[in-house]
């Protein structure tokens, strides 16, 4: 498993999951515990700083309920929302051609889109890299930023509020780094 990956999952799962999931519960210690930082490829020690100084588990469970859950949710989760004219099911027959695994949850969930670019990345051959970039910027990138301002924007915890910036910074890293790889194959 790469940095891009690693990225991605760690971002897709802190989406996706509610903070009270156990599965959640070492990725929370090693960021109140400042570890994560010790590990995380990007420049982002400040904003590493201000997430381990946010992690309040009951505070975050009402933030992320407020921002992502139900019908009457704040932040909708699904590019399908942000999008006119894109449906769920264009992204699943994206994924599951690729030969992804997916169950019943819907798969245009900004979270499990990040952990479908890890999951891509980890299942790619060393040169091919078109799955990422076709993912990237078909159904990750042309909602992304509205998204995660309307996070930065409606969060009431410094938490949600400072993973909407982190996100943003590492999504605009990773696209320049896929980029990059095109360009040299390309060459």
């Amino acid at each position: 498993m790469n940095e891009f990956s690693v990225i991605c999952r760690i971002l897709g799962s802190l989406f996706c999951r509610q903070p009270q999931d156990s599965l959640l519960e070492p990725l929370f210690i090693l960021i109140k515990e400042g570890k994560l930082a010790d590990n995380w490829p990007l420049e982002q020690d400040e904003l590493l700083t201000r997430l381990q100084q946010s992690v309040d588990p009951a505070i975050m469970q009402e933030d992320y309920q407020n921002l992502f859950i139900g019908s009457e949710c704040s932040v909708p989760p699904y590019r399908s929302a942000w999008q006119e004219d894109s449906s769920e099911q264009e992204v699943r027959q994206f994924l599951e051609q690729r030969g992804m695994p997916l169950g019943e949850t819907p798969a245009d969930n900004f979270g499990r889109l990040l952990l479908a670019a890890s999951w891509l990345e980890d299942q790619s051959q060393a040169d091919e890299n078109q799955a990422q970039i076709t993912l990237f910027d078909s159904y990750i990138l042309p909602w992304a930023g509205a998204f995660l301002g309307k996070v930065e924007a409606c969060a009431t915890s410094a938490f949600y509020r400072t993973l909407a910036v982190m996100t943003r910074e590492a999504l605009q890293a990773m696209r320049d780094e896929l980029r990059e790889a095109e360009n040299k194959i390309s060459d």
